[in-house]
C-alpha cells in the first residue's frame, strides 16, 4: 500500500526490475556503513532527457556535482542532504561503440583517456573463471 511517505521511480512501466521504492521514515538519520547507501544510478534515456533532468535538478535547488562523458556513456551527479549521490546516466553508446557484439568480453575495453594506463589496469584485475 502506497502513502503520502513513499514514492515509486520506475523505469519502465508494469516491469518490477525497474523500480526504486524510497520510503520516508521516523528515527535516527542512517550512518554510512553495512548496508547504507552512497550511490545510486538511474538510467535516462539519452542527452536530451539527461539535460532536461539536470535543469529540473537545478531548479529544485540542487547542485550537479560533477559532469562526465564517460566516452561509452555521459553522466550527472548531485547529491542530496543526507549524502546520497545520485547518478543519472543515458545508455549509450555503450561498449558496442569500438567492439562487435560478438566479442564483448574478450578482452578489456578501455576508452581512450584510459588507454595509456592499459598495463597498470590489467595489472590489477583478476580473472573471472
Amino acid at each position: 500500500m502506497r502513502s503520502a511517505s513513499e514514492a515509486v521511480f520506475q523505469a519502465v512501466e508494469e516491469q518490477l526490475q525497474g523500480q526504486v521504492v524510497v520510503v520516508e521514515q521516523d528515527g535516527s538519520k542512517e550512518k554510512p556503513g553495512r548496508g547504507s547507501v552512497n550511490h545510486l544510478a538511474i538510467r535516462v534515456k539519452n542527452k536530451e532527457e539527461l539535460e532536461q533532468w539536470e535543469q529540473k535538478i537545478k531548479d529544485f535547488g540542487y547542485s550537479i556535482i560533477k559532469k562526465a562523458d564517460l566516452y561509452y556513456f555521459s553522466s550527472i551527479y548531485m547529491k542530496e542532504s543526507h549524502g546520497i549521490i545520485f547518478e543519472l546516466a543515458i545508455d549509450g553508446p555503450g561498449f558496442v561503440v569500438d567492439t562487435s557484439v560478438e566479442d564483448l568480453g574478450k578482452q578489456l575495453d578501455l576508452p581512450p583517456f584510459l588507454e595509456g594506463r592499459r598495463s597498470e589496469i590489467e595489472q590489477k584485475l583478476t580473472p573471472i573463471d
